[in-house]
Parts: structure tokens; C-alpha cells; sequence
């Protein structure tokens, strides 16, 4: 009988890797194909109820762990929150995923990511939705509705096109009411502070600027479209909003941002991003949105949850965790 030890499993490795980089000329030698170098298309599908949604990825950043990512817990604790889950302590990668809900007659798009003149970039690695629109067979000019969540640049910037224009010419864009007053007002844009807050009211303003400020502006608690209910988020930004869908037996949570990467924030629910205006607000939003959704067993789609963002969560000490949904070969 073998007796399996760790020597012979290693000795056994050792051997099939010297097999494998065997000189050329050899049959096993010959890779089936070149190296590709790329990654597939990125989009996924699954129902609620009777309408379809596609989970459509914009890419993701990734960069040096900053100083500041979390305001409230040092670079040392947040490192240490990131090897603990076997990730790069020493740099961050942040997902960006919109959705399009197919009700049967309309096509409604949530977000829209960076936009194709970020993704026309040297090295860019964000800047994919109309892209992968296309490859899920989605043509841009089909979008009926574009809904957005809040007014950030991942999730703003893609409604223009690099000529300027709308990218999905026939949609109408619908802003939470909240959000846009903020945004317009110029009297909080006067008080804002110099940086990141001055440039995003000046970049804001010139995106809506550049549709002639033609948006339909929606209510929290009531329907943007049938079956899709805008709840109250604020926090993250003051007009901040996520969604629940509703058709048939099915129900999810689209939470948007509140939270941002789930392995610091979800784990950690009292930490509050750098990208939060408000985190003491940001922290209550998260709690109760979670405890709510812990409460009902809600499936959660998160923006910036690793591809395809679907899940569900449970409680864990004083936070939560997320349990991916398993990858399912039908829709």
C-alpha cells in the first residue's frame, strides 16, 4: 500500500512540472492554444420574478492601499482586514457594477460606470459597460430608462459618450430628487469645500449641463418604475438611493453604495469610507439597511461587491457577513 506524505506529494509536483517545461519537440510540450492575455466579456443573469437582470461590470481600480480609505480605523487595521481575508495588504481593487432590469417592455439600466472615454485610456481597466452592453447583446440605444443612484463619477460619468452626447440616446434619465437638489443648489456648492467636493459639483454640473439638465427627477418610497421602489439611503451623499425589486415571488435589495468593497465594510459596518460625505450617517444608514435585510432574507446586488455583486447576508458579531450566491448555469 502507498503510504501519501507530504514528500511524495511534493516530490510528485516537482515532477509534473518538469514534464511540463519539458524541451520543445516534445508532444506534452505544445500549449492547445497561445496565451491570451485577457479576460471574457463580463456580464451575468439572473430573474426576479418575472424580469430579467443583467449584471453588467464596468471593471474595477485597483491601487496602493491609501492612507485614508477608511477615516475613522488606521492603514495598519485595514491592512491587516485585507490579509485577513487573502487579499494584497498593500493595495485595494474596487469593483464597479451597474445593472439592466428587462421588465418584459422596457429596459432600465442602474448606473451607468465610468463611461467609454475613461475605458479609451492607456491601461484602462474601467470604462466597460458599453462594451459588455454589447457582448450580453444590449445595444445602448435600446435602454429606455437610465435610473441613477446618486451622483458620483462611477456613477454618472458614463451617461455622456466622448463626443459628449448621451450614450443611450433614446433613455430618459431619471435622478432622485433629494440628490439633484444638492447637487444644483449653488449655495452648497459655494460652501463646499476646495478638492474633491468643489470638483465633483463642477463635474456634476457639466455632465447634466451637457443634457441640457433634462432628467425626471423621483421620490424615495415610491415606484421609479413599476416593480422597482426607491428607498432613502443617505450617507454616502446626501441624496443617496437604493432600490428594491419587486415581480411576482421575487424581491432583492439593490443597495448602491452603502457600502463600498463588502470585505472592509460589510465585516466592518462602523468604518466609515473616505468617500462617504456623512460617515456618522453612512454608518446608520448601513445598520439599519442591513439589519432590514437580514430581517427579510433579501437577496443583495452591491455596486461595488466582487462580480456578479449577488448575495445575501447574515449577522456576524457586531457586523455582517456576505455569503455570495453560488454561479448558476440558467437564468
Amino acid at each position: 500500500m502507498t503510504e501519501l506524505t507530504r514528500r511524495t506529494v511534493l516530490t510528485a509536483a516537482a515532477a509534473g512540472a518538469a514534464a511540463a517545461l519539458s524541451p520543445a519537440g516534445s508532444q506534452s510540450a505544445r500549449a492547445a492554444i497561445p496565451l491570451q492575455g485577457k479576460q471574457n466579456s463580463g456580464w451575468y443573469r439572473y430573474k426576479v420574478g418575472d424580469y430579467e437582470v443583467t449584471v453588467v461590470t464596468d471593471g474595477a481600480a485597483t491601487f496602493p492601499l491609501p492612507d485614508k480609505f477608511v477615516v475613522n480605523a488606521s492603514k495598519d487595521d485595514v491592512a491587516a482586514e485585507l490579509a485577513r481575508q487573502h487579499l494584497d495588504p498593500t493595495k485595494l481593487t474596487v469593483p464597479f457594477t451597474p445593472i439592466v432590469i428587462n421588465t418584459g417592455s422596457k429596459l432600465v439600466l442602474i448606473d451607468t460606470g465610468y463611461g467609454e472615454a475613461a475605458g479609451a485610456k492607456p491601461g484602462a481597466t474601467t470604462g466597460q459597460v458599453t462594451a459588455n452592453l454589447k457582448a450580453a447583446g444590449i445595444d445602448p440605444k435600446d435602454i429606455d430608462i437610465v435610473i441613477i443612484s446618486h451622483f458620483h463619477g462611477d456613477h454618472v460619468n458614463g451617461l455622456l459618450n466622448p463626443d459628449n452626447k448621451l450614450a443611450f440616446a433614446n433613455a430618459e434619465v431619471m435622478v432622485p430628487s433629494v440628490e439633484w437638489k444638492f447637487w444644483m443648489d449653488d449655495g452648497e456648492m459655494s460652501r463646499a469645500p476646495e478638492g474633491r467636493m468643489q470638483g465633483l459639483f463642477k463635474s456634476n454640473r457639466a455632465i447634466f449641463d451637457a443634457l441640457n439638465r433634462k432628467v425626471t427627477q423621483y421620490e424615495w418610497n415610491k415606484e421609479v418604475i413599476p416593480g422597482l421602489t426607491a428607498v432613502g439611503t443617505p450617507g454616502h451623499t446626501p441624496g443617496h438611493t437604493s432600490y428594491v425589486l419587486s415581480s411576482g415571488n421575487g424581491k432583492i435589495f439593490i443597495q448602491s453604495d452603502v457600502t463600498n468593497v463588502p470585505f472592509l465594510f460589510v465585516n466592518n459596518p462602523g468604518w466609515h469610507a473616505g468617500y462617504d460625505q456623512d460617515g456618522a450617517m453612512a454608518e446608520t444608514t448601513r445598520r439599519k439597511t442591513y439589519d432590514m435585510i437580514v430581517a427579510e432574507k433579501l437577496p443583495v446586488q452591491g455596486f461595488h461587491y466582487p462580480f456578479p455583486g449577488l448575495g445575501h447576508l447574515e449577522k456576524a458579531g457586531d457586523g455582517y457577513r456576505l455569503v455570495p450566491a453560488p454561479w448558476n448555469p440558467v437564468i
